[in-house]
């Protein structure tokens, strides 16, 4: 099989501030498996917590363990050498994505029959970061613009603390009155668990549906404490990067996040949805700065989700790619072999 890259910087349509900082733009990955016959695409979203800080240093993990592997017909032996050779998982996803968009082309399957799933039928949230409140007053009449979008994510866990994000929460509800949204958030880590428990109780109060990552990764031992006697249900998101986390955790939590760039790709969002639904979990999936590519790759197995949030690629200014249309509120599968995913035709 011949593999390829190409690397492109991909310009964001709204900054996207989050508790960990604020990112305009970024260069992704984009990597392509072929049999001579078929061609599987993948992306890298590169992010220094995720295995590889830029697109460059993805390539060149990639590059190396292609070296020395030569069979790469079973994406899960692929998946487990290339992270037993330290290849990150950002990187890896984009290999992994390839790889399974490959064979459900040589099946001429679309990628979500393939692997056994129905279509999606829950909207996909569409990400709010953490703004101040006349800020967030600006950017939702343009994000609500979009007909069909009835869910919002909100980042919290503003650095200047639970008063900032009561400020900016408050100017969110203010649509809540107008517009039928429904509304999560994602604190990103942003709390320490006194301020959580608090926050909690808050939101419970006014109209949220669940909080994400509450705790800061490697404060899990705080847990607990919040778990108990919660007004909301808790997901993990970067303390369940893999599968193999969510037992230490399965027990203080109600489901577990999955993004295909922390864990690897396709591969290792099978293994977390099945381990997840050996613990009685809930289940959502996420995404980070992707295009249509990764996004079309995400939505071929969301449709066992509870929650989606595959948005990413609406914020690019543009999107060189396509393949994951907004239907009704619902990142959709395409119906055509693979994931759907590809780049754009240049305009004659």
């Amino acid at each position: 099989m011949k593999v390829s890259f190409d690397i492109r910087y991909l310009k964001k349509r709204f900054p996207l501030r989050i508790s960990r900082g604020v990112r305009d733009g970024q260069s992704n990955l984009f990597v392509s498996v072929s049999d001579g016959a078929f061609t599987g695409w993948g992306e890298t979203s590169p992010g220094e917590t995720e295995g590889a800080a830029t697109a460059e240093e993805a390539q060149q993990q990639l590059e190396t363990f292609l070296q020395d592997i030569n069979d790469l017909d079973s994406p899960f032996r692929v998946h487990d050498a290339a992270l037993q050779a330290g290849v990150g998982p950002c990187a890896l996803a984009a290999l992994d994505i390839a790889l399974w968009d490959l064979k459900a082309k040589q099946a001429k399957m679309p990628l979500y029959r393939f692997l056994g799933f129905p279509k999606p039928t829950r909207p996909t949230s569409i990400t709010l970061g953490i703004m101040s409140p006349g800020e967030a007053s600006e950017r939702l009449p343009l994000i609500l613009e979009n007909e069909g979008i009835t869910t919002l994510k909100v980042k919290l866990g503003s650095p200047e603390g639970i008063a900032a994000d009561k400020a900016m929460y408050e100017a969110v509800l203010q649509y809540h009155k107008t517009y039928p949204i429904s509304i999560r958030v994602d604190a990103n880590g942003g709390w320490h668990a006194e301020d959580a428990k608090k926050m909690m109780q808050w939101l419970a109060e006014r109209h949220c549906e669940y909080v994400e990552q509450p705790l800061k990764e490697g404060q899990e031992e705080g847990l607990p404490y919040i778990f108990k006697n919660r007004p909301l249900p808790i997901f993990l998101d970067e303390s369940c990067r893999f599968a193999t986390a969510i037992p230490n955790w399965a027990h203080t939590v109600d489901g577990v996040n999955m993004k295909l760039m922390k864990c690897g790709g396709i591969t290792g969002a099978l293994r977390i949805l099945s381990t997840a639904y050996a613990h009685g979990l809930k289940t959502m999936i996420g995404c980070m700065g992707e295009t249509a590519i990764s996004i079309a790759a995400g939505a071929a197995i969301s449709g066992v989700l509870d929650h989606i949030d595959l948005d990413s690629h609406l914020n690019l200014n543009p999107d060189p790619c396509e393949g994951a249309p907004l239907v009704n509120g619902i990142t959709t599968p395409m119906e055509v072999p693979g994931h759907g995913g590809r780049f754009k035709k240049p305009e004659a």
